[in-house]
């Protein structure tokens, strides 16, 4: 039988300015890693034909499937602060669109696929590495429960590609709500092609937010609905101790949704000012910044929509900055409800944020561990509090806390059972340590042995549970395990 995609491609049918078509180089001797064949399913495809020869050919864009349309996306950007008037999809080819069984239009992309008139001298192609990284994180993310583009599949080449050394070549098979981004609007802005953001910005509506076909406004309300998802997508990422590394307006989501796993890690101690990203030598995009920067990458996009705002400039600008001004209310309502869920307190009082934030800068003065202290502060809760005082240098900063939050919880409606329940619900056991990430791909970059990362990524698969055979996985690093750097996945 042959692999079947159920293409109904609405992004090439824009005009040709928006993309070049171009199809994925085909490679020698691709071989299947790992197929999500639970995605699989979500969108329609059969896992078994997937997983035969035929189905890696297609997957690594040797067979070009029926129906597809493959195109590079144009883009331009942002990049730490320096604008580009084009980037586009430079090693990226998006084969083309699926309608998933929940009947949401999802993109099916490509990633390391070739050279494409984007690919600025790039040969285009993805090592082994960045693609297992990528694969690991997103669909750590997803199992978060936070919005992230997904990982069908991971093939390997059968060649090599040229970095500092030779390495493994492999493609990543992305799928995501869509990839238009920031970004894409400021290619078109910049030309000061309105038409182009215009036609831009209906297919956005009518893709990810068709209840504002009929609003009287609807290029305002388009701005302040990303606005919202980004505010919640960010404060979403701090809760769970993510450093996206490199937020480029190129890589923020017109969905929502988190793109692009270049140089991202997850937080080990506290540290707000934390950085992993070689490249972020002024700290940017660090832990604490990325409320900040986002709405930076929002205020951008607010540029280039104000021409359909109105043709008064001072009145386009008046209206885009009280849409803007949503944004840190949305942010902090967010952030601040899910960290009063994580202490385990579910009405809200005064004095709540301040007692928080005594946690966090106790924590963060005592080098603890972000993910840890949380996940036992729930077994705190239930009466164990050994473990939640072992993440501190001195524990009797965390016994000082102690106090002060066990008289708060006695305001509480909830036994001490229902609130260990629900705090480990939002608190979780497992995230993808950075030691284990990059232990998982020297083991298949080095020993083509794929058993590692088969384990850490069904260990993922359930962050909130237990797990106690592999409660290893949750243990923070060894001094001499500490990655102090995270590397883009050019």
């Amino acid at each position: 039988m042959t692999v079947h995609f159920p293409f109904q491609n609405s992004y090439s049918a824009l005009p040709d300015s928006f993309f070049a078509r171009v199809a994925p180089t085909p490679v020698a001797a691709p071989r299947l890693i790992k197929l999500n064949r639970p995605l699989a399913i979500q969108l329609g495809l059969d896992p078994d034909l997937l997983e035969t020869p035929e189905g890696a050919e297609i997957l690594a864009g040797k067979t070009v499937p029926a129906g597809a349309d493959p195109i590079a996306m144009a883009y331009a950007g942002h990049q730490f602060g320096h604008f580009v008037p084009q980037l586009g999809d430079g090693r990226a080819i998006l084969l083309g669109e699926v309608i998933d069984k929940g009947g949401v239009r999802r993109d099916i992309q490509l990633k390391g696929s070739g050279p494409t008139p984007f690919s600025r001298r790039g040969d285009g192609r993805a090592a082994l590495g960045p693609v297992l990284r990528e694969y690991i994180v997103s669909e750590a993310m997803h199992a978060l429960g936070i919005p992230t583009t997904r990982s069908l599949a991971a093939v390997v080449t059968g060649e090599h590609v040229i970095r500092e050394t030779a390495l493994p070549g492999a493609v990543l098979t992305r799928v995501a709500s869509s990839h238009i981004r920031v970004g894409t609007f400021q290619f078109f802005a910049v030309r000061r092609d309105t038409e182009a953001v215009r036609r831009l910005a209906d297919h956005v509506i009518t893709r990810h937010y068709p209840d504002l076909l009929q609003a009287e406004r609807p290029y305002h309300d388009l701005l302040a609905a990303v606005v919202a998802r980004q505010a919640e997508l960010v404060a979403r990422w701090l809760l769970v101790g993510f450093i996206h590394g490199v937020m480029n307006t190129d890589n923020t989501s017109i969905s929502g949704e988190t793109i692009d796993y270049g140089p991202c890690a997850f937080m080990d101690a506290y540290n707000p000012a934390q950085v992993f990203s070689s490249i972020d030598e002024m700290g940017r995009y660090a832990y604490a910044n990325q409320p900040r920067i986002a709405l930076w990458n929002l205020t951008r996009l607010a540029e280039c929509l104000l021409p359909l705002f109105s043709d008064e400039q001072e009145k386009a600008v008046a209206e885009a900055q009280d849409i803007l001004g949503a944004f840190s209310d949305t942010f902090s309502a967010a952030y601040q409800a899910g960290l009063r869920r994580k202490v385990g307190l579910f009405t809200e009082r005064d004095g709540d944020e301040a007692l928080i934030q005594d946690l966090l800068d106790a924590m963060a003065k005592n080098q603890a561990d972000f993910t840890l202290t949380f996940r036992k502060l729930g077994d705190a809760a239930g009466g164990d509090a050994a473990d939640a005082r072992a993440q501190f240098m001195e524990p009797g900063a965390f016994d000082e806390w102690a106090g002060r939050w066990r008289e708060r919880l006695v305001l509480e409606p909830h036994t001490a059972a229902e609130r260990q329940a629900a705090m480990h619900a939002v608190n979780p056991m497992f995230i993808p340590r950075n030691h284990r990430v990059e232990a998982v791909i020297q083991a298949a970059v080095n020993d083509d042995d794929y058993a590692p990362f088969e384990e850490l990524v069904k260990v993922l698969a359930r962050p909130f549970d237990d797990q106690p055979d592999y409660a290893a996985y949750a243990d923070p690093p060894l001094p001499d395990q500490r990655v102090l750097q995270t590397f883009c996945g050019t």
